[in-house]
């Protein structure tokens, strides 16, 4: 948790959200989720990916009903964002299809309903550049499987400027369609982005105070850079101090802190 408190003095208030991976066959909830849930933060837990068909198969049912059975012994609330970004072509050798990934999902939750979770949120999750060029919206599994819908929305991966309204255009209004709250995960500014930082960020607040948007999580990390030198997929915001002001703007806006969560000491 240090560095989810050390984040939060940054942004000058308590995370209401907390996200945490995990692979495919790793067990958890471990002890980040346990102190995330310890609390008053929700936790985010994102569940890699398998094989649909052989998840439709039954092959990993046992490891899917003792994850099932963690999850409610936690009790406490969970958004559970299963094989996010499923669209992507690189995951297409274990996603298959669109119809192979439906299937696989609603052998989930079929899972997790036989044994009693009934403190989970599903959050449906592919990439918002999917709904422009993509195929994302064939991968939606139906309004009585999903609770959340969300979209990844990094605004590229080249050096040209890019709003967020850009970027969530086609994902939004695929979802005007849907009764459902959305939460955009793993949005953020890229460092190469440079002075122009923070001006992305204080024009992402106006687009994401938007009615149908509940919950919005700013990925704070360069793990997805290729290399020092890859400013294209490095997000975090630690030691920019423009950057962070901005960031700090827009998660102390009421909008996005309406439980006017303060800073907490002590985790």
């Amino acid at each position: 948790m240090a560095p989810v408190a050390g984040f939060e003095q940054a942004l000058g208030r308590q995370l209401d959200i907390v996200q945490s991976y995990r692979s495919w066959t790793a067990e958890f909830p471990a002890g980040l989720e346990k102190s995330v849930t310890e609390g008053n933060r929700y936790l985010l837990l994102t569940w890699g990916g398998a094989d649909t068909k052989k998840i439709v198969q039954g092959e990993y049912d046992e490891l899917v009903q003792r994850r099932a059975r963690a999850v409610k012994a936690l009790g406490k609330p969970v958004f559970l964002r299963w094989s996010r970004d499923m669209d992507k072509a690189v995951n297409k050798k274990r996603v298959h299809s669109p119809e192979d990934f439906v299937a696989a999902w609603k052998h989930l939750r079929a899972v997790f309903k036989q044994e009693g979770v009934d403190n989970v949120a599903w959050v449906w999750c592919p990439t918002a550049r999917g709904f422009g060029g993509g195929d994302a919206p064939a991968y939606y599994p139906g309004d009585d499987q999903v609770d959340w819908i969300c979209a990844d929305a990094q605004p590229g991966t080249d050096y040209e400027y890019r709003d967020l309204s850009e970027a969530v255009k086609m994902f939004l209004q695929w979802s005007r369609d849907r009764e459902k709250p959305i939460m955009i995960a793993e949005f953020g500014v890229p460092k190469s982005y440079g002075e122009r930082r923070a001006e992305w960020l204080r024009e992402a607040a106006k687009t994401l105070q938007d009615p149908q948007v509940k919950a919005v999580v700013y990925f704070n990390s360069d793990e997805q850079a290729a290399g020092a030198r890859d400013k294209r997929r490095a997000y975090s915001v630690t030691g920019d101090k423009h950057t962070v002001s901005a960031l700090r703007e827009l998660a102390t806006t009421p909008y996005f802190n309406p439980r006017n969560l303060p800073v907490t000491s002590g985790d």
